[in-house]
């Protein structure tokens, strides 16, 4: 099933010029270990002046939004989490426009899905996105990417984390990077 859902996503996304990747588990599952993962993360190029287009794109796709004032909810997360009532499963839509989630839409993958591209982040970024989120699961979720991907780009990974450590108090997402790199 979610299969299909990707693929009906990257069709109506690439029919409305929403620039977009898959994150999350659905990438880590194309990259990494074969784990379970119940939904579906979306990085849009949008910021959320596109809120109206994304709920025409959810009742599109038979997404129901689950917040119940969804305008205040995203300013407030930057996220439409929506709920496939077919399926169970939740896709959420994450609005960014920063320099470095423009380039990594731009450096995305296209898998073909059930004959359609679908967008998903490279494999630098998804390790990017997973040191960043830093919860134990992600952080495992790295260490298998990294077992399985040997020949990755270090020094793009390192330069953005290096940059996110600039804007963090705790500067420690590059050290999180070379410790995982140690540990394998």
């Amino acid at each position: 099933m979610f299969e299909e859902i990707l693929a009906a996503l990257a069709t109506v996304l690439q029919t409305r010029r929403i620039p977009y990747m898959i994150i999350g588990g659905q990438a880590v599952l194309l990259y990494g270990e074969p784990r379970l993962t119940r939904d579906i993360d979306i990085t849009l190029g949008v910021d959320i002046d596109h809120l109206g287009e994304l709920l025409e794109v959810a009742k599109e796709l038979f997404l129901k939004p689950l917040p119940e004032d969804t305008p205040v909810f995203v300013r407030q997360t930057m996220v439409l989490p929506c709920l496939h009532e077919k399926t169970g499963i939740r896709v959420d839509f994450i609005f960014s426009f920063t320099p470095y989630e423009s380039q990594a839409i731009q450096r995305a993958n296209r898998i073909i899905i059930r004959g359609v591209d679908v967008c998903f982040a490279s494999v630098e970024d998804v390790i990017i996105h997973k040191i960043f989120a830093g919860r134990p699961r992600d952080l495992e979720d790295v260490r298998s990417i990294l077992v399985r991907n040997q020949d990755i780009d270090r020094q793009y990974i390192s330069t953005w984390l290096k940059e996110f450590d600039a804007s963090s108090p705790e500067d420690e997402f590059l050290k999180t990077f070379k410790a995982i790199l140690q540990d394998i």
